[in-house]
């Protein structure tokens, strides 16, 4: 599996952010939807990476830099045909490697509280992350849950 940093004009990757989009919608009631948009994931302050096998696209993250030693996975999804593969773990480690080498000492997260969501907040509790009052501009919500990770 390749990953790399993606600059969201292929129609592999849009395809697989509305995906994302349209679960996010389907799981969360508007006001705590917090899943960004194909043009909000184009802020100079987010790298998104996509992961490909072969041609095929596997997955994508984001990582936002909220300073200059605190940075917030964003949109994390793994398509459809690779769920299971793995795909999620590598790409959590990729962006876990690239807030260290940035030199973030704390990488946060928001998720849903849904247990569409469990999977997810399983496999963050697996690498570390414990869960945490509101970061940045988040508020207290109860479909939303909030983790993070000393670095």
């Amino acid at each position: 599996m390749e990953i790399k940093i993606d600059d969201l004009s292929s129609p592999e990757v849009t395809c697989l952010i509305d995906e994302h989009l349209k679960s996010m919608r389907r799981h969360s009631p508007p006001e705590s939807k917090h899943a960004l948009d194909l043009e909000a994931l184009k802020n100079p302050e987010i790298t998104f990476w996509s992961a490909w096998e072969n041609k095929d696209l596997a997955g994508f993250g984001a990582l936002k830099e909220l300073d200059e030693e605190h940075g917030e996975i964003k949109s994390m999804r793994t398509s459809f045909a690779h769920l299971r593969k793995g795909v999620g773990k590598r790409m959590l480690l990729h962006i876990i490697e690239a807030a260290r080498e940035r030199g973030y000492n704390r990488l946060s997260l928001e998720t849903g509280s849904m247990e569409a969501f469990a999977p997810a907040r399983r496999m963050y509790e697996t690498f570390g992350f414990k869960y945490c009052p509101p970061f940045s501009n988040y508020k207290e919500d109860t479909n939303s849950l909030f983790m993070t990770k000393e670095l």
